[in-house]
């Protein structure tokens, strides 16, 4: 009786709190079912904003994607440049790791430190990166920000330096340097630095914008010379102490790879069956070593004569393209970014897939056996399981990862497929555009990767084929939204043949993945913003931003063509109505099976403070058998959002599996847990200590995806856009 006692004096306060319940004739009803214990399923429109607090033992936090879960160690997302010591120590650069790892310096399969101040106030890593005994010498940008009276370039202008920093990380400055801190080195005030090697006390930095190699003291920093060289990139020094620098291709000039003596002499032994080189490196044999990220993904081995012969190759000709398609093996590389050996002849090599996929740093023994490997795959990602697997088979937008739940925590995935090539498909759109969330779907039994984008503007549909393409995802199709405008939403020459204005479907069905004039269905409906769905059958719906009150488009999936392609057009295309307590539709996620739609937005009694793309909404609504026509919500829940225009608060993305209705906020990333059945909140969950109790903004459309596995147990996937993982709870039923 007292627990009764204190519920009714609850409900009656949260009664007195105006917007925290909807009035209505049924609510004393409602009570009353409440005191009595009774589960909430009535019709009734309702608003919770109570919480059960997380019990440690029903969930932990896993990642997938990621060497390490976070704190002071994660591997960046990217490498553009790196360098090898010695002794083995490994020295990378890129222009932005999201949680500042711009230079990375690793050992031994571990993570050592990170050069600090390289991220925020105006400042951007690079593509070259070198070192001796005392110092790092790193290619970075400057742009005008900082306090009156620092040293930052005017607004406009930009320096792209060699900063100086000691062995552990940090910033070494120098007379006449410039900078806040004075550790830079203004090269170049037009293009970045593109080439770092040293040669006893000489650093040799390329300049790509004025064509010249320029030769400074390390002590001093100051300038000694300067020599031509035809847009000069990565520079590495032979044992004769000459220099063999890459020139990088432009317009229609191929690339090569050039001579020269140490005071600038062109010399004989110009390298040119080199297709695309990036990277370059003398062993401890005296050979020279080539990155060629071309067609043939492999470390080509010259003899250093007159003439320089090549001799071998280093890793699978054809890379991760040769023998079944996109299989992850040792030795099939995947975007060749970075090359260096150490003095034992050790070979690090570093992967950056295509259009920046993600980092996979590998070190080999002499004679080619993987000695370990780093991985830092997902940026603005997420997760989803192939339905029929049972969470084995997890896909991301680049990625296919097999699970084993058995592991410990962050160490449950394998990384098992890379799903893009651009050598067999050019004009993938995950080539020319940046896609992040996906769904998996299974239609008529085959298999499908859908990918949205942070925009919501498109969504792209991939097909499998694994006898011809194996791991590979074969671009299927795209639609594409309209613009505020009426101009095409892709600027340049891709995709050829887009309409010029209104929204498009594609459909590769000639199978030749080739966007062709005969291919589009075009139409000039309203379709702006909104959200996507795909529901199990393949359906395709989409929530828009409108208030005409006719905001849902539903796309019946018509079958599979010839080429194995979903059929959807306009022409079958059915406009549905918004539900009338939306003004802004934001979220759909339809179930066949049960015939349910929850929807999400903002409504009449919680509007949006400030025009915020990016969120959820306010609310999250479901309805019954909707197909039926039936609009009265089953409940109502109000969900975390903004009511002071600061965004501190905000729900990012919606999941619904099984038998519960999953949300997660923006910064400082929670995930709410509602009832399906009533729209009850039951628990709050946040990142353990496993992933050191943090993540990143969750900032992206479906930034949480829900599945539950056949043991009852429910896998969620969250992004985590700062070190380089998603992050994936296990919670228990």
């Amino acid at each position: 009786m007292n627990k009764i006692k204190m519920l009714s004096q609850s409900i009656k306060r949260l009664s007195n709190q105006g917007n925290s319940w909807h009035r209505s004739g049924k609510v004393l009803k409602f009570i009353i079912c409440i005191i009595a214990g009774a589960v909430a399923t009535i019709g009734v429109s309702m608003y919770l904003s109570t919480g059960v607090a997380p019990s440690a033992n029903t969930y932990t936090t896993s990642w997938i994607g990621n060497t390490f879960g976070g704190g002071d160690k994660w591997i960046q997302i990217q490498v553009s440049g790196m360098y090898i010591a010695s002794d083995g120590t490994v020295f990378t650069n890129s222009p932005w790791d999201e949680a500042g790892r711009e230079v990375g310096i690793y050992k031994n399969g571990n993570v050592i430190s990170k050069a600090d101040d390289l991220h925020g106030w105006g400042r951007l890593g690079g593509v070259a990166i070198t070192a001796d005994k005392k110092y790092i010498y790193v290619a970075m940008q400057q742009s005008q920000s900082g306090n009156p009276g620092e040293d930052y370039p005017p607004s406009g202008t930009n320096w792209h330096c060699v900063r100086r920093y000691d062995l552990s990380g940090k910033p070494a400055p120098f007379s006449g340097g410039r900078g806040w801190d004075k550790s830079m080195l203004i090269v170049s005030k037009k293009s970045q630095v593109t080439g770092l090697a040293i040669l006893g006390n000489q650093l040799y930095v390329s300049d790509q914008a004025d064509n010249r190699v320029r030769i400074y003291n390390t002590d001093t920093m100051q300038e000694l010379q300067n020599f031509p060289v035809p847009n000069p990139g990565q520079i590495t020094v032979d044992r004769q102490g000459n220099l063999w620098i890459i020139q990088n291709k432009k317009d229609k000039t191929p690339a090569k790879i050039l001579h020269y003596s140490k005071q600038g002499q062109q010399l004989p032994g110009i390298i040119k069956d080199v297709v695309e080189p990036t990277a370059i490196a003398v062993n401890n044999q005296g050979r020279l070593l080539v990155a060629d990220n071309g067609p043939r993904q492999q470390v080509l081995i010259y003899q250093l004569t007159k003439t320089p012969v090549l001799v071998g190759t280093f890793g699978t000709k054809g890379g991760i393209f040769a023998g079944i398609p996109g299989e992850v093996k040792d030795d099939k590389f995947v975007g060749l970014s970075g090359l260096g050996t150490d003095a034992a002849g050790n070979i690090y090599i570093a992967n950056d897939g295509f259009n920046r996929s993600g980092v996979d740093l590998r070190k080999f023994s002499p004679n080619g056996t993987l000695q370990w490997r780093l991985l830092g795959l997902q940026f603005i990602d997420n997760a989803d399981t192939d339905p029929i697997t049972d969470g084995v088979d997890v896909y991301t937008k680049h990625e296919h990862f097999v699970m084993d739940y058995k592991k410990p925590v962050g160490k449950q995935w394998i990384y098992k497929g890379y799903t893009l090539n651009p050598f067999k498909y050019p004009q993938d759109p995950r080539l020319h555009t940046a896609p992040d969330a996906p769904w998996f779907r299974r239609i008529k039994g085959k298999p499908f990767l859908f990918l949205t984008n942070m925009y919501a503007d498109q969504l792209q549909i991939y097909r499998f084929q694994k006898c011809t393409d194996g791991e590979i995802a074969i671009p299927s199709g795209m639609f594409v939204i309209s613009t505020p405008e009426g101009k095409p939403l892709f600027s340049g020459n891709w995709p050829p043949h887009q309409p010029s204005s209104g929204e498009w479907i594609w459909r590769d069905s000639n199978g030749n993945v080739t966007f062709e004039g005969d291919e589009y269905d075009s139409s000039k409906d309203l379709p702006y913003l909104g959200g996507w769905w795909v529901d199990s059958s393949g359906d395709v719906w989409k929530t828009l931003r409108t208030q005409d009150g006719v905001g849902i488009r539903h796309y019946p999936v018509q079958g599979l063509d010839a080429k194995g392609n979903p059929i959807y057009t306009y022409k079958s295309m059915e406009k549905q109505k918004t539900p009338s307590m939306f003004t802004d539709l934001r979220r759909i996620e339809y179930y066949p099976a049960t015939d349910t739609m929850y929807l999400s937005g903002f409504t009449k009694e919680h509007p949006e403070i400030n025009d915020d793309t990016g969120v959820v909404g306010s609310e999250i609504i479901r309805f019954d058998h909707w197909s039926r026509g039936n609009r009265t919500p089953r409940w109502r829940t109000v969900i975390p959002y903004d009511t002071t225009g600061k965004r501190e608060v905000a729900t990012a993305a919606m999941s619904v599996s099984g038998d519960y209705v999953f949300v997660v906020t923006v910064k400082n990333p929670v995930v709410y847990v509602y009832k399906a059945a009533t729209g009850a909140q039951v628990q709050k969950l946040k990142p353990g200590p496993e992933a050191s109790g943090e993540s990143g903004w969750v900032d992206i459309p479906y930034g949480i995806r829900a599945v539950r596995r056949s043991n009852g147990e429910y896998l969620l996937f969250t992004e985590d856009d700062q070190k380089g993982k998603v992050i994936m709870y296990q919670l228990k039923s």
